[in-house]
């Protein structure tokens, strides 16, 4: 009979004992930074914990935000709904069905000033995961804070504004990725003068590991796009030194739990020579920050108690591993949006690993294992050879262009749907310790009259603005988008005048086109 053989979820596989000492005298907050990018990690401070959070309508959306940081979190991330993530108002034929579903529905700057309202910007730090729109929702936040008094330079927070793994993996691009890298570099050069704490991009490996990538193509393809990203900037003219220290970085959390652990200190190592090798010499422009999610596409419909299991082993994963940020799910959502009370759970998670394991006593505990140190090593050789591959194709965009991310992230989700339906791959309840009975569990849902209320919203603020500003301030932003100059001074004076996301992004679809 064979031997059976052990291996992550990337094909790596695991020998039975590891009995070769590392060599790493390494240590935490010094180059290449493998064991953190702080010196005393959380015994200094503990990670952002930042709840994702965003349904229905700015008003339903303030009640929770209020809820969570009464509750104890420590930053907000903004959830918005398909039709603001992909440039629609709410009241355009394609967002029917859709409005306040997956996220909030923003549609002007009046619903993020209800989406804030009684919380003071200057106070807290947000995060927003917004891609093609992220131009537009930043200037609306901005607007904000200066309606608010708030100190642009002291301001904080995260705009997600990666276009690049939306066209490789999940789909609410706008405009062609040459525009879309414009408005991006965009974002780099304003928020580097005019916002200097804001963090002008992360650079998403979640929705790369969530369309079914493995854990080393995540990776390899997050930093892939990564050196995309700082190439363009420095074609701009950009400083290395100065925007890099600005990029931060998303990723996943799945359930091999030292795979992970060993993912993210070989993405801080990898990142560090990366952005050497472009020219930055700032250890805060080597660094690699990240926000970590747990996983959502490994929770499950059936028995769906046990994802509080899985959100921990993820979460303490996250926190091993040195994430500067999390957020944890519900239990709930594999069936619908978070209830408050399996919100409060996630948040609970992260709290009982900060303040009652232990492992945030000293930093990086895992190093030195032997097991951790060989997986470091061998998932960096892993995805060094896809962004080689990558490389000579011409960069990530090219390799976007030519499918050759798409084929292979679609290949791995085939093989892991292959491995549940052969019982290769054990996911308990689904697979191996079924039940037949359903368990009695209360959904959260949004109904379909959201839509209505916003429209009614759209009307009355179209018939009580100053539509000649508005329509002057478009006109001048589509003349800026056919030139060359930074177009945030021109969108942020739009929203200013109230003008809609849709009419803005409609502005820059005239110009650009759409993909």
């Amino acid at each position: 009979m064979a031997e059976k053989k052990f291996s992550t979820t990337s094909g790596i596989e695991i020998k039975e004992v590891y009995t070769q000492p590392s060599a790493m005298d390494e240590l935490p907050g010094e180059f290449p930074f493998t064991r953190g990018i702080q010196k005393d990690m959380y015994r200094g401070k503990a990670w952002t914990m930042r709840q994702y959070a965003g349904f229905s309508t700015a008003e339903e959306s303030n009640k929770r935000y209020h809820y969570l940081l009464g509750q104890g979190t420590t930053g907000l991330s903004v959830a918005f709904d398909l039709p603001t993530q992909i440039g629609y108002d709410s009241d355009h034929e394609l967002a029917e069905g859709e409005v306040g579903k997956v996220g909030v529905a923003i549609d002007s700057l009046k619903d993020i000033e209800i989406l804030f309202d009684g919380i003071a910007l200057k106070d807290i730090t947000t995060s927003m995961t917004i891609n093609a729109t992220a131009p537009i929702l930043l200037a609306m936040y901005i607007a904000l804070a200066k309606k608010q008094g708030a100190d642009l330079k002291q301001i904080s927070g995260t705009v997600q504004n990666d276009i690049l793994k939306e066209y490789a993996a999940r789909g609410t691009y706008i405009y062609p990725p040459a525009p879309s890298m414009r408005l991006i570099t965009d974002v780099f050069e304003y928020c580097s003068k005019e916002v200097p704490k804001w963090n002008t991009i992360s650079i998403s490996g979640y929705h790369i590991r969530e369309a079914g990538s493995t854990a080393v193509q995540e990776l390899a393809f997050t930093l892939a796009n990564g050196k995309a990203y700082l190439k363009a900037a420095l074609d701009k003219g950009l400083d290395i030194n100065v925007f890099a220290k600005r990029l931060s970085f998303f990723f996943n959390c799945h359930n091999n739990f030292f795979e992970e652990i060993a993912k993210f200190r070989a993405a801080r190592r990898m990142w560090a020579h990366i952005t050497k090798q472009l020219g930055a010499t700032d250890a805060g422009a080597q660094k690699l920050r990240f926000h970590t999610q747990t996983g959502g596409s490994t929770l499950t419909a059936q028995q769906p108690l046990n994802n509080i299991i899985r959100v921990s082993n993820q979460a303490l994963a996250a926190v091993l591993g040195g994430t500067q940020s999390l957020h944890t799910n519900g239990y709930d959502e594999a069936l619908s949006l978070p209830t408050e009370a399996a919100a409060k759970i996630a948040l609970r998670t992260q709290q009982i690993i900060a303040f009652e394991s232990g492992v945030t006593d000293t930093v990086d505990p895992l190093a030195g294992s032997y097991f951790i140190e060989a997986l470091t090593d061998e998932i960096e050789a892993a995805a060094q050879l896809y962004i080689d591959k990558i490389d000579a194709m011409g960069g990530a965009v090219k390799a976007i262009e030519q499918d050759y991310i798409q084929q292979e992230i679609a290949a791995s989700a085939y093989q892991y749907q292959n491995d549940i339906e052969s019982g290769e791959k054990v996911l308990v309840g689904v697979n191996r310790f079924t039940q037949q009975e359903a368990a009695e569990l209360n959904v959260f849902r949004v109904d379909d009259s959201i839509r209505k209320m916003q429209t009614e919203k759209l009307s009355t603020l179209k018939s009580s603005r100053d539509n000649q500003a508005v329509a002057i301030s478009l006109q001048q932003l589509q003349e800026a988008a056919k030139g060359q100059e930074n177009l945030m001074p021109f969108i942020l004076t739009a929203v200013e005048c109230y003008a809609t996301l849709g009419e803005i992004a409609d502005t820059l679809r005239h110009v650009f086109g759409e993909y």
